[in-house]
């Protein structure tokens, strides 16, 4: 950008001149996220450390015509917060502050610098918890965007469900809240979901006031091998189904199981395995760990033992947090292509089950991880870079899963986003009404198409 050095003394105004970058260093940082989509660099990076300066931030991009991409920490997996037309990366990581918790309401407001671990360690004291565990150290204001979930949504829900306010950066720099702290509203539309899951095509997001839940008074936690991956998701679609009160309930099949075992060291076996947690009181997760019992032995399950030790429960689970970095292990030198898609959970196996058929003829190294009791799985696809034979293979095989998943009346992402690595399966997934609706959406909202664009979306129709 030719004029990048009135651009940077015009952001510099506002943040102060050590707040903003262009070192090759952090353009780079900015430039990609934790996926395998081509960098493509910033032409600036700032840093804001209020609502204000962000809105300040947007005005002098908006009035120069200059492409803004909200940053969080880069963890996104679909090309999320890539510049692929230039222009200003905000991050966002400044704005850190916990504004206030409030255990009475079961709320908090959050800036949305402010991590996952971050907010986890301040609510220990109050004996409250945030739910969504996306496994990464995410910050807020980026789950948000993402519509992030994790390992804990069959129970407490993802982003969607767990934030009632945001306050917002319009493209034209304005603010805005979307709404009270009261727990239900009927009174007008709903922009809070509407901002969720818009990745930063709408708006900058710069406040969250989230739900908060109450610690369990007890947890059991079971991890339970089966003789196949079919058997294993049977019986996580059958413990749904009864009702049973699970907070997690995670697939990981033999070649993920084997991952990580080497990495964790931990004497588990290398088969389809559950990971389960269950939430309630001491005399209630034992009646229910005994209902699901029964509930795996249906269905083949070998070893099954809980434990409500709370250390043991978090030496199993970060065993589980570790499976991206154990499965890219298994093949040194190469890089993980991570996917999801959800489906409906009576479609689950269907799905698990051919996509792994399909895995088996291609050749292609990708180990399956799934949140089970909503329908939602994994592939990491581990692939050496520099094969374009493996590369094309790779992206055949993800092209037909996401096919597969549309086609059973799922959806192309569960909790990665769209963002640039998706676009082009949303037509596929959506009617052209309803494509048509959110590209009014976007140009009523983005009329210059300045905010992250390319993602969601992709480019305007001319």
């Amino acid at each position: 950008m030719s004029d990048t050095p009135e651009l940077v003394a015009a952001l510099a105004a506002i943040v102060g001149e050590e707040h903003v970058t262009t070192s090759l260093s952090e353009l780079d940082r900015h430039g990609h996220d934790e996926s395998a989509h081509e960098t493509v660099l910033p032409d600036a990076v700032v840093f804001p450390a209020t609502t204000e300066q962000v809105a300040g931030v947007v005005r002098v991009c908006n009035q120069r015509r200059v492409p803004m991409i909200p940053f969080g920490v880069g963890s996104s997996l679909e090309g999320n917060v890539t510049p692929l037309h230039g222009g200003v990366s905000i991050d966002l990581t400044r704005m850190n502050r916990i504004i206030a918790v409030r255990p009475e309401d079961l709320d908090a407001t959050i800036e949305a610098g402010v991590t996952r671990r971050q907010l986890e360690a301040r609510l220990r004291e109050d004996g409250v918890f945030f739910s969504v565990d996306p496994g990464a150290d995410a910050t807020l204001g980026g789950m948000a965007a993402t519509g992030a979930s994790g390992t804990t949504a069959v129970r407490y829900g993802t982003m969607r469900e767990n934030v009632l306010s945001l306050t917002v950066v319009t493209a034209d720099g304005e603010i805005m809240r979307t709404r009270s702290r009261a727990r239900k509203s009927s009174a007008g539309y709903d922009l809070t979901h509407l901002l969720i899951g818009s990745e930063g095509t709408l708006g900058v997001i710069t406040e969250l006031t989230v739900k908060l839940h109450p610690l369990p008074e007890a947890t059991a936690s079971a991890v339970v091998n089966f003789p196949t991956v079919r058997d294993a998701v049977e019986a996580a679609t059958e413990t749904i189904q009864m009702g049973l009160p699970v907070a997690r309930i995670e697939l990981l099949d033999e070649v993920t199981m084997h991952a990580v075992v080497l990495r964790s060291q931990l004497p588990m076996a290398e088969r389809p395995t559950l990971f389960i947690d269950l939430h309630g009181s001491a005399a209630s997760v034992q009646e229910h760990a005994a209902a699901l019992g029964e509930v795996v032995a249906a269905h083949g399950a070998e070893g099954y033992e809980w434990t409500t030790d709370p250390t043991e429960a978090k030496r199993l689970w970060s065993a589980r947090h570790q499976v991206y970095e154990a499965t890219i292990a298994l093949r040194p030198g190469c890089r993980g292509m991570p996917t999801d898609v959800c489906v409906p959970v009576s479609r689950l196996a269907e799905c698990i089950e051919e996509s792994r058929a399909d895995l088996d003829r291609s050749g292609v190294f990708a180990p399956i991880v799934g949140h089970v009791g909503d329908g939602n799985f994994h592939l990491t696809i581990v692939v050496d870079p520099t094969s374009a034979e493996e590369v094309e293979a790779a992206e055949a095989l993800h092209d037909r899963l996401v096919q597969r998943a549309i086609a059973m009346e799922g959806t192309c992402t569960g909790e990665h986003g769209v963002g640039s690595g998706k676009v082009r399966y949303l037509p596929i997934e959506h009617d052209a009404e309803t494509m048509a609706m959110m590209r009014r959406i976007k140009d009523a909202m983005d009329p210059l198409g300045l905010m992250n664009p390319g993602k969601v979306l992709g480019p305007a129709v001319p």
